[in-house]
């Protein structure tokens, strides 16, 4: 079998090849390629007769599905795919395997990193200090005693959670999915955003969450709270989001994911926002996390050889 994997994934690539060259044995073919290029027909051309494919979150449109005739299974080495056209892919019977968990620690680190630069004004003092500034009037505040709002009980929202309840604060939470998490309060979408200081999302990119964060939802937030959104860009409307934050009806936003991948465009709402922290989509981007990917990435094409594919998000 011809196995062609479509981008660098994150680790050294000496390592990376022969970490999968080892999970799939000698009688199969990997083809490697060192960039990342995410047009269509380059895309086909790159898979050829290849039956696997290995890529991240390089968007994966019908267009290459049909152009890849060949192709039975896709390796998403990613945790949400809603980049993927799942149902070209069903259409074709082409299986889709994602890398779930390889990213929760990075994710939920990350959001704690972010409310705490967004309670204590640290890009603020960085800016005043280079200045010659001193403190002034400038003061923070703590995340200890606070109510940290989670949209989303997945893998990553329960270690938020777990992180939020370390740091003293009360957890409420949404999902669409019960889940009975010591010391967390379950309660209605519209509950969490009127109560919580701090919310925090974490879920996937569906129809039914596209957008969920609109100008009413937003409206329900507590006066100063903080939103953070680690999870996907569409969720939030960023329109919406820019006017409340201008109006000072919001205390700040710490956006990592937008509606397409950076660097965005110039007119990008949130570019000028007030009490804004924006990162290119690092979340999931650590050391550690990307050696964790690739094991992942490994063990799904060896499963798969061995006829039990794991990790399916289309079988």
């Amino acid at each position: 079998m011809k196995i062609a994997v479509l981008e660098p994934l994150g680790i050294d690539q000496k390592k990376l090849e022969a970490s999968l060259r080892d999970a799939v044995g000698d009688s199969n073919e990997v083809v490697f390629f060192p960039d990342r290029q995410v047009e269509a027909q380059e895309l086909i051309r790159r898979i050829g007769d290849a039956e696997a494919a290995v890529l991240s979150n390089i968007p994966f449109p019908g267009e290459v599905v049909a152009g890849c005739p060949k192709l039975k299974y896709l390796c998403v080495a990613f945790t949400g795919c809603d980049h993927v056209d799942l149902d070209a892919c069903r259409a074709r019977g082409i299986q889709v395997a994602n890398a779930s968990g390889y990213s929760t620690a990075a994710v939920s680190e990350l959001v704690f990193a972010l409310a705490l630069s967004l309670m204590r004004q640290l890009l603020v003092c960085d800016a005043r200090t280079r200045s010659g500034a001193a403190r002034g009037s400038l003061l923070g505040s703590e995340l200890r005693g606070k109510t940290f709002g989670i949209v989303g009980l997945g893998a990553i929202g329960q270690r938020v959670a777990t992180l939020a309840q370390a740091f003293g604060c009360q957890v409420l939470a949404s999902s669409r999915t019960p889940k009975a998490i010591p010391g967390v309060l379950e309660v209605s979408l519209e509950e969490l955003l009127r109560r919580s200081d701090v919310v925090s999302l974490h879920l996937p990119l569906v129809p039914e969450t596209k957008g969920l964060l609109n100008q009413e939802r937003l409206a329900l937030m507590k006066p100063g709270a903080l939103l953070i959104n680690t999870a996907r860009g569409p969720i939030v409307d960023s329109f919406a989001l820019a006017q409340a934050l201008n109006e000072e009806r919001l205390g700040g936003a710490a956006i990592d994911v937008f509606e397409g991948e950076p660097p965005l465009p110039k007119d990008h709402p949130l570019l000028t926002a007030k009490n804004t922290q924006l990162a290119p989509h690092v979340a999931y981007a650590t050391h550690e996390s990307m050696e964790r990917r690739a094991a992942i990435v490994c063990e799904n094409l060896r499963s798969y050889l061995a006829g039990s594919a794991q990790n399916l998000v289309l079988n």
